[in-house]
C-alpha cells in the first residue's frame, strides 16, 4: 500500500448500503488501486468515517459495501482505501469477548489494539493437510452421541422452524461438548437471545474459552455478511497454531442468506431462485469447507442452525446446505427426530472411539421406535392391539421422555446403559435379534418385558 492515502470524491450513487465511486486514472508510480475485498474508509462532510469493502469492480467503478449502513451518507462524503482485506483480532486475549459485526470488542472491556490482527475470508485448508475424520465430540445430548454422532471436522446444521428451541439446543452444546474452544457466530440475533447465549456460556463456567461474534437484529444487515469470517478465521488460527480443537458455532444461516441477497439486489445483480442469488451455494460453500481436521494440528468442526421458512426444506438455503454438509439434526415439535436426522460420518467413530454395543443398540432402538410409531397409528385409528404392539407403545413412550428430550444431559456410556435397560424393561433378550455376545454382556440380567 502506498504511504499516502489517496481520497476519491467522485461518489456515483448510493443504493441501499452500496456505495459506488468513479476511479479516476493511474495517477503516478506507487499508486495503489483498490482490489477486490479491501477495505475502505467512507467519511462523510460531517467528520464521520465508517468503513466500508470492495465488493465489485468494473469500468474504473469501484462500489463498496458500507458495514454500518449507508443512512446519513451524502454524495460528497469521501472515500480512502486502506489497502488490506478486513481484519480481526487474535490472540489469546480474545477468549471471553464479545465482538460485533465491524469487528471491535462491544462488551466494554479493555482494548484490543495493541494485539494482532489476521485477515479474514482466506481460502480453506489445502486438503492434503486435512486428516480423515475419526474423533468423536461429545455432546451429552443423548440423540446426537448415540444415534447421530458428531465428528470432529464435521461440518452439520440444525435444520429447524422459528419457534422451535434451536438456540436452548446450540447453546446446551456449547456448554456440553467436549471441545478445548467454543467460537459463537450470532446472526441477526434479537438482543435477548444474544443475552441468553452469553449468560448461558458465563453460568456454565465455559466463558473465558469462547469467543462470542455477535450481529444483533438492530445491528446493519451488511455486518452480518461479515460474522461467519470472523468466527471461521479465529477458530482456523486457534485450530492450526495453537492446535485447539476448535466448535464454531453459529445461528442462523438463513439470515446470512438473507443478508447475501439484500446487497446482491443493491448492486443490480438478477436473482436466480427466490430471490437468492446464483452464488448462493458457493458463498455457503466457502465458510462450511473450513471445517477440517489438521495434520499434526488442530481441528474445526462447524454447527449451525439453518430455519427453513414455513418448514420448507426444498427452500433454497436447507436445499443447498444439504449438498454441503454431511448430515443434519432435523429439531420439530421441541425434540431432535431420529429419522429426519443424519451423520454421514458417525461411522468413523461408532464402535472404534465408543463401546462395542453401540452400533448395535443404536440400530436396535432405531428400529423398536420405527416400530413404536407403527403402532401408535394403529391405536389412533382403533385397530385392535397385539401384545407386541403394547411392548412397543411402552417402548415408544420410554424413549421420547428418556432420550428424544433435549434437556437429556447424559454421557454416551450411560445413554448406552439406559438403552440396554429401556429395551429390557419392554422386551424380552430373544426379542432384540442382536448378537448374543452382546446380549449376554449387556442386557441386563434381572431386567425382563413388562
Amino acid at each position: 500500500m502506498s504511504d499516502t492515502l489517496i481520497s476519491y470524491t467522485h461518489v456515483l450513487s448510493i443504493i441501499g448500503d452500496i456505495l459506488r465511486i468513479r476511479l479516476p486514472e493511474r495517477e503516478g508510480v506507487g499508486t495503489e488501486r483498490p482490489a477486490y475485498g479491501d477495505l475502505a474508509e467512507v467519511r462523510d462532510v460531517d467528520g464521520r468515517a465508517r468503513l466500508a469493502k470492495v465488493v465489485k469492480l468494473a469500468d474504473g467503478e469501484a462500489s463498496l459495501q458500507v458495514f454500518s449502513g449507508s443512512k446519513g451518507i451524502s454524495t460528497r462524503a469521501t472515500v480512502r482505501f486502506l489497502g488490506h482485506p478486513p481484519q480481526v483480532a487474535f490472540s489469546d486475549n480474545i477468549l471471553g469477548r464479545v465482538f460485533g459485526g465491524e469487528g471491535t470488542p462491544i462488551d466494554g472491556g479493555p482494548s484490543l489494539e495493541m494485539d494482532g490482527r489476521i485477515e479474514i475470508g482466506g481460502p480453506s485448508a489445502n486438503p492434503v493437510r486435512r486428516r480423515l475424520a475419526s474423533r468423536m465430540i461429545r455432546t451429552g445430548v443423548p440423540m446426537i452421541d448415540v444415534f447421530n454422532s458428531l465428528v470432529e471436522s464435521q461440518k452439520i446444521p440444525i435444520f429447524s422452524v422459528s419457534g422451535e428451541p434451536f438456540n436452548q439446543l446450540l447453546a446446551r452444546i456449547g456448554i456440553q461438548a467436549d471441545a478445548d474452544i467454543v467460537v459463537f457466530g450470532g446472526l441477526g440475533l434479537l438482543f435477548d437471545d444474544y443475552w441468553r447465549f452469553r449468560r448461558t456460556f458465563e453460568d456454565a463456567g465455559v466463558f473465558s474459552r469462547t469467543v462470542m461474534f455477535v450481529n444483533q437484529a438492530s445491528d446493519p444487515m451488511v455486518e452480518r455478511i461479515l460474522i461467519p469470517d470472523m468466527a471461521l478465521a479465529v477458530a482456523e488460527r486457534f485450530a492450526v497454531e495453537e492446535k485447539k480443537r476448535v466448535l464454531v458455532l453459529m445461528t442462523d444461516m438463513t439470515a446470512y442468506a438473507d443478508a447475501l441477497k439484500e446487497v446482491g439486489i443493491s448492486m443490480d445483480r438478477v436473482p436466480s431462485n427466490r430471490g437468492y442469488l446464483g452464488d448462493l451455494y458457493s458463498q455457503m460453500a466457502r465458510r462450511y469447507e473450513k471445517a477440517a481436521d489438521f495434520e499434526g494440528a488442530g481441528s474445526v468442526t462447524i454447527l449451525t442452525v439453518t430455519t427453513m421458512p414455513g418448514g420448507d426444506v426444498t427452500h433454497p438455503v436447507p436445499d443447498n446446505t444439504g449438498y454441503i454438509t454431511e448430515g443434519q439434526f432435523y429439531l420439530h415439535d421441541g425434540v431432535i427426530d431420529p429419522f429426519g436426522s443424519l451423520s454421514r460420518l458417525k461411522q468413523h467413530v461408532i464402535g472404534k472411539e465408543t463401546r462395542e454395543d453401540h452400533s448395535a443398540v443404536m440400530n436396535t432402538m432405531i428400529r423398536f421406535y420405527s416400530e413404536a410409531r407403527d403402532a401408535q397409528q394403529k391405536q389412533a385409528m382403533a385397530f385392535d392391539l397385539s401384545g407386541y404392539d403394547q411392548q412397543l407403545l411402552k417402548f415408544g413412550a420410554l424413549f421420547r421422555s428418556r432420550f428424544m428430550d433435549i434437556d437429556v444431559v447424559m454421557p454416551l456410556d450411560e445413554a448406552l446403559d439406559l438403552g440396554w435397560q429401556t429395551m429390557a424393561e419392554c422386551f424380552a433378550s430373544e426379542q432384540l435379534l442382536m448378537k448374543q455376545t452382546l446380549v449376554d454382556k449387556y442386557f441386563p440380567k434381572t431386567a425382563g418385558a413388562a
